[in-house]
């Protein structure tokens, strides 16, 4: 059981350790990379982006070797070093440690993951097409982005898996469906919470073929679509069944007129579906869970699952939709208090690097600060107390960053000081907001 902040700090160093006393796994040339001893190990090498904070790659690596200037590599030596790594080597050690955090099952049979999309601007490359975005009304001399499609767990705070794309590129619903395909139902039966933008038969298919079950958001319009004539017109809240047929044939001579008319399904040949070819006169069976609900305020919301109505009723779907809210602290805490968005590199592939690095040190601050148990201030008026995030981030950062010969942190104490009320009935309305990167000439 890793109830020890250093248990866990333990299990990140044991993950990179093992990693990288088999550098072959993770190198592009594996008979020569990392085979010659460098002034920066290899298992530095992984180890280093993960600790990085937000100031300048020169100065990180300063205070990474302790001002040793003799002991400091060059920012050169180490993107060299870097670039040998191959594209999924920190997806291997996110798994590893992952794998040290047992999943927690809600109501003892579920596992919750939160799925949802975001965008993160990267150093200006106008001469990069797949990352680069036109000016517009947002940014006059246009910016580059990546897009992340990530998977986390909503019962452990942990992000779990991820698909990172060029802006240019990006496609929710293919992210989505890999992301259902590399969720193994070993620990309970997965369910994905995904926001508007992700439902599509090809997503439904999926889970339906890989045994993960599934809570979607949809527009009124794309409800409309799929319930045809049968939208119940004046009605609020509802709560509907349906089966529908999906098909790519469009000659009625093909399928039956009894079955044509419930098929609300017909695919076009650019619409992709995994489990039927183009031209195919195949049909593809979905039963389907429609739901509108009142989420607060007489805010309506509609939900497409295939999880069972004697489990989970309107109410039950409900409190599930609220905790996909999980997902979305957790991407900002993701952003600011980590530092996701504070590059040091300017490539697609380094950049990956990078977002990788910072979703294990995500996991490894919340798995650490799980641990502390905030009390209640004497003569308060709020009931409930939480830690305060971002400190717990940024002090738990700092516990991971110290030596051996260093004196630890008390860092469950620290993280207990810093508390703030739960506030269960607030509720803002989300803006969109455009930022520049941060040059790099300019870290703090």
């Amino acid at each position: 059981m890793n109830n020890n902040p250093a248990v866990i700090k333990a299990n990140l160093d044991k993950a990179i350790e093992d990693l990288a006393a088999s550098p072959e796994i993770f190198s592009k040339n594996p008979k020569s990379d990392f085979t010659r001893s460098r002034k920066l190990p290899v298992s530095d090498v992984p180890r280093f982006p993960i600790l990085m904070e937000r100031d300048s790659a020169d100065m990180e690596l300063l205070k990474y070797f302790n001002y040793g200037l003799d002991s400091t590599p060059a920012q050169s030596a180490y993107i060299q070093q870097r670039s040998k790594l191959i594209p999924g080597t920190f997806k291997m050690l996110l798994d590893r440690f992952n794998g040290t955090i047992p999943a927690a099952a809600y109501q003892g049979k579920y596992i919750l993951y939160g799925v949802d999309g975001s965008g993160f601007n990267i150093a200006y490359n106008p001469d990069d097409p797949d990352t680069f975005n036109p000016p517009s009304g947002k940014s006059k001399p246009g910016n580059n982005e990546i897009h992340v499609v990530a998977s986390y767990r909503l019962t452990d705070h942990i992000f779990t898996d991820a698909v990172i794309q060029p802006c240019r590129k990006k496609n929710g619903h293919s992210a989505v469906c890999g992301l259902t395909g590399n969720c193994l139902p070993e620990d309970g039966i997965p369910v994905f919470i995904a926001d508007r933008g992700f439902p599509s038969f090809n997503m439904f298919a999926h889970a339906k073929e890989k045994g993960v079950k599934f809570l979607v958001c949809a527009k009124d319009l794309y409800i409309k679509r799929l319930l045809g004539d049968g939208f119940p017109a004046g009605q609020e809240e509802f709560d509907l069944t349906v089966e529908r047929i999906v098909t790519r044939s469009h000659a009625k001579k093909t399928v039956p007129i009894r079955r044509l008319l419930k098929c609300t399904g017909m695919l076009d040949r650019n619409t992709k579906f995994d489990y039927m070819e183009p031209g195919s006169s195949d049909e593809y069976p979905l039963t389907l869970r429609v739901a509108r609900i009142n989420i607060a305020g007489g805010r309506y919301e509609n939900l497409i699952t295939d999880l069972p109505a004697d489990e989970f009723d309107t109410k039950a779907l409900r409190v599930l939709y609220y905790i996909r809210w999980g997902l979305e602290t957790a991407s900002r805490y993701l952003e600011h208090a980590v530092g996701a968005q504070d590059f040091h590199c300017k490539s697609f592939e380094n950049v990956t690097h990078e977002v990788w690095a910072r979703l294990i040190l995500f996991n490894c601050c919340s798995a650490i600060t799980a641990l502390a148990v905030p009390e209640k201030p004497e003569n308060s008026k709020y009931e409930e107390y939480q830690v305060n995030y971002t400190m717990a981030i940024k002090n738990v950062h700092t516990f991971l960053r110290q030596k051996e010969t260093e004196p630890p942190i008390a860092i469950i104490a620290v993280i207990e000081r810093y508390t703030c009320p739960v506030r269960p009935e607030r509720n803002f309305e989300r803006r969109h907001r455009y930022q520049t990167p941060l040059k790099f000439s300019y870290r703090h």
